[in-house]
């Protein structure tokens, strides 16, 4: 068997990305990722056996690479609060670098598509920083409420204030992400 042509593979896979941010995953059509990679809908059918395993594939390729760049100079050795600001400020920047990517992994892990494997994927991948917080909360640094709702919060704080800075209502300067970290570091600490 030929191996995957990786050029056509990344184009499939920034298809994707960019339907979902443009038309939701939902109006997603193979002709349409097809077309907007530059390749023929039948290409598709010899890399993948069917929309649901391309888009699982895309799904946990991009969630792998994002989780790599929030954790990126991570520090497990800094204080607490050092090392959720760094995964804060990776967050931001990712949303920002890669919007067409984050609109798709949103809609997708929010979706009936998602499959058993690429839930269990994000729960696995999602655990070292689930533990962080874990213990941050027993060291009576952070509330004590379901470490998924710290997250969300987190997550959250990220996702508006790479938004604003997108958008330019918001300067990309390290006053405007001090002041977006600190009201997220407010609203966690115990």
């Amino acid at each position: 068997m030929k191996p995957k042509d990786e050029k056509k593979v990344e184009a499939i896979a920034l298809a994707v990305y960019r339907l979902a941010a443009t038309r939701g995953l939902a109006a997603m059509t193979l002709a349409d990722i097809a077309r907007t990679a530059g390749v023929a809908t039948s290409t598709l059918y010899v890399y993948y056996k069917s929309r649901e395993d391309l888009l699982d594939d895309v799904y946990q390729k991009a969630k792998t690479a994002t989780v790599l760049r929030y954790g990126r100079n991570d520090q497990p050795d800094a204080a607490l609060k050092a090392r959720v600001r760094r995964i804060w400020t990776n967050m931001v920047d990712n949303r920002i670098a890669n919007s067409d990517q984050v609109a798709f992994l949103e809609q997708y892990a929010h979706s009936d598509f998602i499959s058993d494997a690429s839930r269990a994927l994000g729960l696995s991948m999602a655990a070292p920083f689930h533990e962080l917080l874990a213990a941050g909360q027993r060291d009576e640094q952070l509330k004590s409420v379901p470490a998924v709702l710290l997250a969300a919060t987190i997550m959250g704080v990220a996702k508006e204030t790479a938004m604003l800075i997108a958008s330019g209502r918001l300067a990309d300067d390290e006053q405007a992400r001090s002041n977006g970290f600190q009201l997220c570091w407010d609203a966690i600490r115990a």
